[in-house]
């Protein structure tokens, strides 16, 4: 379970980064008389559709998990989305990670390790 939600978060956040890279929103469009048009527009937008699915994906599996296991668990382990979205972030995304964001990405990491134990 917590594979899928982990899986599931990293590739919904890659494709909503992606895409909102991609094509940004002006701050006109946010104007009531517009946010229709704008609605429409990012429906056709398909990798942002597909991360919101992945992003629902996440959700109800979060939901599964805590009828399962403690939110004293749950909560943390999948916070191991957050190590491997900066290595990806750096990798697919080619974004520039200080070496203060990888400590944090690795005490992060190591933090899911020990409740993993």
């Amino acid at each position: 379970m917590v594979g899928i939600i982990v899986g599931s978060t990293v590739l919904a956040d890659l494709l909503q980064s992606f895409e909102m890279k991609r094509h940004t929103v002006a701050v006109e469009d946010l104007r009531p008389g517009r946010v229709a048009g704008m609605l429409a527009r990012l429906a056709r937008r398909v990798p942002l559709v597909v991360a919101v699915f992945f992003m629902a994906v996440s959700f109800f599996a979060f939901m599964k998990l805590l009828s399962v296991a403690d939110l004293s668990f749950a909560v943390p382990v999948t916070a191991a989305s957050v190590a491997l979205e900066t290595v990806l972030a750096r990798l697919i995304l080619k974004e520039k990670v200080t070496a203060l964001r990888w400590a944090g990405a690795l005490s992060v990491a190591c933090g899911v390790a020990l409740l993993a134990m």
